[in-house]
C-alpha cells in the first residue's frame, strides 16, 4: 500500500515526531501542529484510503492501519516515535503502542475515540454534530476536500469500524506515557471519558487546550505543541 507522507527534517537532536489523522480526514488539518513542532523531525502519513494515500479496496479496521503505520516505521528504520494522534487516529496509535512498544517512545492523544458512553455509530454521529457549532468555519474546504478523496462510503465504513475496537480495553497495555488532550468545547471527548482514559492508563496526564473544539490540532496547533513538547521533554525515552 502506497502511503503519502509530508515530513520536515530537523538540524539538531530530538526525537521523530509521527502525526495520525481522524476519521474523514488527512494530513492537511495536521499541518498546523506539524508546523510547531519545532524539537525533532515531523512526519505525517496519510493512514490507507484517506488523503493521497492509496486507495485499498476495502476499508481498514483498526487493526489494519495500526499494521501499516507499523510496517512504514519499519522500512523507513524508525523508532522510539513520539506519536500525536487525533480522534480515530488516537485508535490507531494506541494499538501500535500496544503492539509495538519499540515504536512508541511517548504518546499525546488529543480528543481520543471512542468514548465507551458513545458506543455506536450513531452516538458518534451525534457528537460530530454537537462539535460543529464549536468549530470554527474556515476548516470545512479542508474537510471536504479530504471527504471527497476518501469517498463517503469508506468515511461511514471506517466508522462503523471505529466503534468495534475497544480503546478502553487497550488502554491498560499500554507502557508509554500518555498525554490525554480535549479541546475544552470538545463533546466528542468529554472531560469524564478523558479521566477515565488516563485512569485506565499506567503513566498518563491529562491536559485542556482552551477554547478549542474536537479540531485543535487544526485551530489550535501552536498550543498543542506546546504542550505535547512539554509533556515529552520530561518522559520520552527511546525504546
Amino acid at each position: 500500500m502506497r502511503l503519502h507522507v509530508r515530513s520536515r527534517d530537523h538540524a539538531g537532536a530530538g526525537w521523530p515526531w509521527v502525526l495520525l489523522h481522524g476519521l474523514a480526514v488527512s494530513h492537511r488539518y495536521l499541518m498546523p501542529t506539524a508546523a510547531a513542532l519545532h524539537d525533532g523531525p515531523v512526519l505525517v502519513p496519510d493512514l490507507p484510503g484517506f488523503g493521497l494515500s492509496g486507495k485499498p479496496s476495502r476499508a481498514y479496521d483498526v487493526g489494519r492501519h495500526c499494521a501499516a503505520v507499523a510496517s512504514w516505521l519499519d522500512a523507513e528504520g524508525i523508532a522510539g516515535a513520539r506519536v500525536l494522534a487525533n480522534s480515530f487516529g488516537c485508535q490507531v496509535a494506541v494499538e501500535l503502542a500496544v503492539r509495538r512498544p519499540d515504536l512508541v517512545s511517548a504518546l499525546v492523544l488529543v480528543g481520543p475515540t471512542v468514548d465507551p458512553a458513545a458506543p455506536s455509530a450513531a452516538a458518534q454521529a451525534l457528537r460530530w454534530v454537537a462539535d460543529l457549532v464549536w468549530e470554527d468555519p474556515r476548516q470545512a474546504r479542508i474537510v471536504a476536500g479530504d471527504v471527497r478523496d476518501a469517498g463517503v462510503r469508506r468515511v461511514l465504513a471506517t466508522l462503523r469500524l471505529s466503534v468495534r475496537h475497544r480503546i478502553d480495553q487497550r488502554l491498560p497495555s499500554v507502557r508509554a506515557p500518555v498525554l490525554f488532550l480535549r479541546g475544552q468545547r470538545d463533546p466528542i471527548a468529554p472531560t469524564r471519558w478523558i479521566r477515565q482514559a488516563a485512569g485506565l492508563t499506567a503513566d498518563a496526564a491529562c491536559g485542556v487546550v482552551p477554547a478549542a473544539a474536537h479540531n485543535a490540532i487544526t485551530t489550535a496547533g501552536a498550543v498543542v505543541a506546546r504542550q505535547a513538547i512539554a509533556f515529552t521533554a520530561r518522559v520520552a525515552t527511546p525504546n
